[in-house]
């Protein structure tokens, strides 16, 4: 599963804390992406400002959360985050926050990605490597598809780290809990949305390519039509996906556009 059960009620509170909310009289939707015990649900579910949900696909921690939550049972979902149709559930937007199961973490960014549109919040505690991966600028080799597509859609605020021993079972790394917080304009002008997604996921699918490669197979472009692009982008044919800021993918994604109409 992959899931560290948080058991410091100090740093519980502060993530709950974290999360904006509505009114009492216009409480926000929120879900919690893996509840566990309920050790953030017990703070989310004594805030009048927030409609608590939860997702949760361990049985026995489903059994629990109904055990010791009644009141929440009506809005506790047994399953899988990443296969609920978030559209469906709440097409007028939910914030999302959980502590995290690491090997899903990433995967429940993506999602937050592909339902931007109905995220406008989302607070969680992962593992250290995700968090730095997610904030990290250009050259690194961190740097990547999350990297981009969330610095391009949210604001993200780096709080803080904490050890292991506030966690059971005790992880074998550091964890940091983020805020990332929507943008109401992306932070570039990319244009055409999907095409500057296909982009960022193309020029990241095989790291050691050159872009060229990259846009040839990614975009059925010849070797001539994607160095036309490069270059119209004030980019070297020989760059990789690691070197590039925001703004330069943006302006490739607007010439692939022109490109590929």
């Amino acid at each position: 599963m992959g899931q560290h059960f948080l058991v410091d009620l100090n740093i519980a509170r502060k993530i709950c804390d974290a999360l904006s909310g509505g009114t009492a009289e216009a409480p926000a939707p929120v879900l919690e992406v893996g509840c566990g015990m309920g050790v953030l649900t017990q703070f989310l579910l004594r805030r009048s400002d927030i409609v608590v949900w939860g997702a949760e696909i361990d049985a026995e921690s489903v059994d629990y959360l109904r055990a010791h939550y009644p009141e929440f049972t009506p809005r506790l979902m047994a399953g899988d985050f990443l296969r609920m149709e978030l559209r469906a559930l709440f097409p007028d937007g939910v914030r999302v926050i959980g502590n995290f199961p690491y090997n899903i973490s990433s995967q429940i960014f993506f999602k937050v990605l592909e339902h931007r549109d109905l995220v406008p919040e989302c607070v969680g505690m992962i593992q250290r490597e995700v968090a730095e991966r997610i904030a990290c600028p250009p050259g690194s080799k961190e740097y990547g598809i999350l990297s981009v597509l969330l610095q391009a859609w949210y604001d993200i605020e780096y709080l803080f780290t904490v050890g292991e021993k506030v966690f059971n079972p005790p992880p074998k790394v550091d964890s940091s809990f983020m805020v990332l917080e929507k943008l109401e304009q992306p932070s570039v002008n990319a244009g055409d949305e999907e095409i500057f997604t296909r982009l960022v996921r193309s020029a990241f699918a095989m790291r050691r390519k050159t872009l060229l490669n990259n846009l040839v197979s990614g975009f059925s472009l010849n070797r001539e039509q994607a160095a036309a692009c490069l270059a119209a982008a004030n980019l070297s044919a020989q760059a990789r996906a690691e070197e590039l800021s925001l703004e330069d993918f943006a302006r490739l994604a607007i010439q692939l556009q022109n490109a590929i109409r």
